[in-house]
């Protein structure tokens, strides 16, 4: 097989390194930029360059490119460590969500502002006694006249304290089983009765967040999809979202600084670094496949365990090349550190693999152990 691009996608390609270049010559570089890299200046360079939005339909703003463009684009970002953060929910998951299960209204009131690069929006999924088990969600909403009075809280909500939206997951009813009476809804991050509390990372980043629904007021209208049935929709946002570009390549600066203080005479090091280019390759291709719509249902979450890995697996790598310089206080050895949270976020490696192993494979299910409640 010819896996060379083909012209157009290279011009695309070295238009989308140039920019990105730029954006880290002006912005800064940062280590997993998609989340940790917030710049609305440099999104609203994105939008110039028509990079927001690449493949959502024509009719709400979208410029239907295929699918690999945007996976160029956002290659080339993450790779430079390009601030892309303040657009990236929108682009990645709000937008095609809205599109797909939203109103006209919605798609009216929102999309616009996604596509400009004004809006940035959070995602409000994790709780305090339900952080991989979504079903265990207790945050409600509960209908009161043309209104939902939402009552709980999040946790590691990225951008919660600078999001003009967050996109909530919450539960409208108790019947049937678990996966039922989750709904979603879209919450104005001005709304009065929210509190948001920044959580410190232990190298700094301020991006997560705790955050307090009390006596919320929303609008009925910002329900997205069917009430009590929006457990499908978030499993959908989940799986574009874990076989994503962004779970291979948040550190592949640091490989290649790792690469440049190696000491390429040792064949033993020579061997970590094929091994290492070969994952990456191989994680490549599993990502591209995702894009392309060529991989099976559910099967982001082995791309997500693979991808998310073998980026730990560059961090160990990179702290034995740093040698003494490992233990300074740079960029790169903060790009060390951070490297834990990899197989954590969108969902951990063992979760992946449960889902790999029943949805994929089709093998039993484990018994559902009662959930622990802290204090």
């Amino acid at each position: 097989m010819d896996f060379a691009l083909s012209p157009d996608l290279l011009e695309l390609r070295d238009r989308a390194r140039a920019v990105a270049a730029e954006g880290v010559a002006r912005f800064g570089r940062h280590n997993d930029s998609w989340i940790n890299g917030y710049s609305k200046e440099f999104a609203q360079v994105m939008a110039g360059e028509g990079w927001i939005g690449m493949g959502w339909p024509k009719e709400y703003g979208g410029q239907a490119r295929p699918p690999i463009e945007r996976l160029i684009v956002a290659e080339e970002m993450i790779t430079a460590g390009a601030p892309v953060a303040a657009m990236w929910f929108a682009d990645r998951q709000m937008g095609p969500t809205l599109i797909a299960y939203g109103t006209e209204q919605q798609k009216a009131a929102y999309l616009p502002k996604m596509l400009s690069g004004e809006a940035t929006w959070c995602i409000g999924m994790s709780e305090p006694d339900a952080g991989s088990d979504l079903v265990s969600i207790s945050t409600r909403a509960v209908r009161d006249g043309s209104d939902f009075v939402i009552e709980g809280r999040k946790i590691w909500t990225s951008f919660g304290h600078v999001a003009d939206y967050c996109y909530l997951i919450c539960r409208t009813g108790d019947d049937g089983p678990p996966h039922r009476g989750i709904s979603e809804i879209v919450v104005p991050m001005d709304s009065p009765g929210i509190e948001v509390h920044p959580i410190t990372d232990m190298i700094s980043n301020r991006h997560f967040c705790e955050i307090f629904f009390t006596g919320v007021r929303v609008p009925a209208g910002n329900l997205v999809g069917t009430e009590g049935d929006a457990f499908k929709q978030t499993m959908a946002q989940l799986a574009h979202e874990r076989g994503g570009i962004d779970r291979l390549v948040s550190n592949r600066a640091l490989f290649h600084h790792a690469c440049a203080r190696a000491d390429r005479q040792d064949r033993r090091v020579r061997q970590q670094i094929a091994r290492l280019e070969s994952e990456y390759r191989v994680g490549r291709l599993l990502v591209y496949r995702e894009a392309m719509g060529q991989a099976p249902t559910n099967f982001s979450a082995a791309t997500k365990a693979f991808c998310t890995e073998h980026e730990q697996r560059v961090a160990r790598f990179a702290a034995t090349q740093l040698g003494p310089d490992a233990l300074l206080d740079s960029p790169w050895t903060r790009g060390i550190c951070y490297s834990p949270g990899y197989t954590i976020m969108g969902g951990t490696s063992n979760v992946m693999r449960n889902i790999l192993g029943e949805r994929v494979l089709g093998l039993p299910s484990a018994p559902r152990l009662p959930t622990a409640k802290t204090p």
